[in-house]
């Protein structure tokens, strides 16, 4: 059995909706879908409908497209209308039990994370208004400040310290007393330097949190999983693997060597 994931699939594109619809299957495999793989309901429907008699388990966290508003919904509302969803079609969130994927003899806890950003990593000492201000002044703008509502939360950096608070907890309890190793699956990257977004390098305030930046080492990943920046690497800190799963918009993707293949195969390396 073995553990595959993208992110950022975007399916908004028609190019990128190909991409799902030829997709491979692996029916004794586990997907990770890494966030933004749409920014509509019936888009993230799509991606599961087509997806889930593929592979033996999908995993999915959400990305801040799959969070912007809607006429219906917005915030926690958005939310949990994508985590029914998902449970609908058989997929894992992070609002589930953790599970245990299994790989030869070595069990692992898979535990996917929502996490959202605080604009903690712009330069120390700048709260999440002058972070904002920092970013404008270099023509950076996210559009989640326009399309991602944080309701009832007062704030994303509000909701986000929620999110944070909630999940150490859970990932605390989950490996408490035993010596198994987690897969960590979230959108935003854990750490600020894997916020590599070399064409808009102000952007990275709205890629995480400095709240995560040890959470590799303190609860014993084997390996992160994360999204967002749309620029796939494998990288290491404090020895610990970190894969970037991206596929991207296709300006992004169709410049990449033709070898490289849409699913980043997780387990086994």
């Amino acid at each position: 059995m073995n553990l595959w994931a993208v992110s950022d699939l975007h399916v908004g594109h028609p190019h990128n909706r190909r991409v799902v619809e030829e997709m491979s299957t692996h029916r004794d495999d586990w997907l990770v879908l890494g966030g933004d793989v749409g920014e509509s309901i019936e888009q993230v429907e799509f991606v599961l409908r087509t997806l889930s008699p593929r592979f033996r388990q999908l995993v999915w966290v959400p990305g801040n497209h799959e969070l912007w508003a809607t006429q219906e919904q917005r915030g926690v509302e958005k939310y949990d209308a994508l985590v029914a969803l998902c449970r609908e079609h058989g997929a894992l969130t992070p609002e589930d039990p953790y599970q245990i994927f299994v790989h030869g003899k070595t069990s692992y806890l898979v535990a996917p994370l929502f996490t959202l950003y605080d604009y903690s990593y712009a330069p120390p000492g700048l709260g999440p208004s002058a972070a904002k201000a920092w970013a404008a002044a270099a023509d950076v703008l996210c559009a989640d400040e326009y399309f991602l509502h944080s309701a009832p939360y007062e704030s994303r950096e509000i909701w986000c310290a929620a999110r944070c608070e909630m999940t150490e907890k859970r990932l605390a309890g989950a490996l408490d007393g035993n010596d198994m190793r987690s897969i960590l699956i979230g959108h935003f990257p854990l750490r600020a330097e894997l916020a590599h977004t070399p064409a808009a390098p102000r952007f990275r305030i709205w890629c995480g949190t400095h709240r995560t930046s040890e959470w590799h080492r303190r609860f014993r990943a084997e390996v992160v999983v994360f999204g967002h920046t749309h620029m796939p690497q494998t990288c290491f800190v404090d020895g610990v693997r970190f894969e970037e799963v991206s596929l991207g918009y296709p300006r992004e993707w169709k410049g990449r060597p033709a070898s490289k293949s849409v699913l980043r195969q997780i387990l086994p390396r």
